[in-house]
């Protein structure tokens, strides 16, 4: 999901993976390997970075 938003994967320390955007300032750190299921805290800030990046998306094409 990320991938597909345009995000980046860095490897971090033991099974964590920072994730980056280069509109968005903050990174996402996940914890866990691929395929375990995400705390809900993750998911929550996933769904924010993705809602954020959206809306700058969105204001990028209407200044066009």
């Amino acid at each position: 999901m990320l991938l597909q938003a345009g995000f980046t994967y860095k490897p971090a320390k033991g099974s964590h993976s920072k994730w980056i955007h280069p509109l968005l300032a903050q990174a996402i750190i996940i914890a866990g390997k691929d395929g375990s299921d995400a705390k809900p805290y993750l998911e929550k800030q996933v769904n924010e970075a993705l809602a954020e990046l959206k809306k700058i998306e969105e204001g990028e094409e209407t200044q066009e």
